[in-house]
């Protein structure tokens, strides 16, 4: 069943901060990491129970999926999937 794949604004804001970090070395591979995560999320409408549960809740509802080297992490619900952040993986604490 497709569900409809959101983006909150701290996600956005999570991605945009990442793809200039990278720009800073390169433009062209920030360009491609942006498509990679957004690739990576708009595959969740189809396959939204493929991430493994986000351990500092174990929630099943909030996963992530991993974009090397970041996380990608989403809240399943029944009619869509909200994108909730893209944090590093070296960063082990987030807000929610």
């Amino acid at each position: 069943m497709a569900r409809e794949v959101v983006w909150t604004d701290p996600a956005w804001n999570d991605l945009e901060s990442a793809a200039d970090y990278i720009a800073r070395d390169s433009v062209a591979y920030a360009a491609a990491f942006v498509q990679e995560v957004k690739a990576a999320a708009a595959s969740l409408s189809e396959f939204a129970e493929r991430g493994q549960v986000v351990p500092e809740f174990g929630d099943q509802t909030i996963r992530e999926l991993l974009v090397k080297p970041y996380r990608l992490v989403y809240r399943i619900s029944p009619d869509h999937i909200a994108v909730l952040a893209l944090v590093h993986g070296a960063t082990r604490t987030w807000r929610t």
